[in-house]
């Protein structure tokens, strides 16, 4: 009891207002209700209502506050060259500044790293499709290819939609080729080097080719033939001539 006789004793001290500062007021009108708002209609539990309900009650005593304040020429605003001291050192904020730069980094590679394996996903995907849409391209040729060969059926059809979708996979479908046959490299090749056919074995001897003895020439076989020794007779003219010979041949030079 002597305490709160204390403190209302103080209270009922006349101090002037600006020593004071008290205000007392009711919430300002609510724009959007065009009516003032009572603390009986604000529900407690409800956050938003209950803090529009402050915020209101204090802007009330702010509009109420700040004429006495110019009147009594009491200071409102902060001077320009104001500076007030840090909470924290420039070091500790450094290390903040530090701290947040690395977490946006690793940010940033994440969300790279999400990206990639993004693509390398639809890429696989996109391989996957094609390796299946050419195995099924596959499967119906080789189905075809056997109802021919079976003869359940008479048409090459197939043929032809090979070559046009190979065709379509190299150039698309707006620059497929209307001509037939091989193209201008392929011909050149084969009038250059022939048409393929047998190459190896191509020279060996066959029956036709053992028989056939008309290009057998006897002196060329028998060493008859200018240029090579004849048998018991003289030596080729063209002979190159011995050691001694040719180095009496260069001392006569000199």
């Amino acid at each position: 009891q002597d305490g709160l006789k204390r403190c209302l004793a103080e209270f009922g001290k006349q101090l002037a207002w600006v020593e004071r500062l008290d205000v007392t007021l009711g919430p300002v009108a609510d724009p959007v209700a065009q009516s003032a708002s009572s603390t009986d209609a604000v529900d407690p539990e409800n956050d938003f209502q209950r803090e529009m309900s402050f915020y209101r009650q204090a802007q009330a005593a702010v509009l109420e506050a700040l004429p006495r304040l110019r009147e009594l020429q009491v200071p409102t605003r902060r001077p320009d060259d104001y500076f007030a001291e840090m909470a924290k050192s420039d070091q500790q904020m450094q290390k903040i500044r530090q701290k947040l730069k690395s977490k946006q980094e690793a940010m940033e590679r994440s969300e790279k790293a999400k990206q990639l394996r993004a693509m390398r996903k639809y890429g696989k995907k996109v391989q996957t499709e094609i390796l299946q849409r050419r195995q099924k391209e596959k499967k119906n040729m080789l189905n075809a290819v056997k109802k021919y060969q079976k003869g359940l059926s008479d048409k090459l059809d197939f043929l032809d939609d090979d070559q046009t979708s190979s065709q379509g996979n190299k150039k698309g479908s707006a620059s497929q080729r209307t001509k037939k046959g091989p193209n201008a490299k392929r011909r050149y090749k084969n009038q250059k080097f022939g048409f393929g056919g047998k190459k190896k074995g191509s020279k060996w001897n066959t029956k036709e080719s053992f028989n056939d003895v008309s290009s057998f020439q006897s002196k060329v076989a028998h060493s008859k033939g200018p240029g090579k020794a004849r048998k018991g007779g003289k030596k080729a003219l063209n002979k190159r001539p011995g050691k001694r010979a040719r180095q009496k041949m260069k001392n006569r030079a000199r």
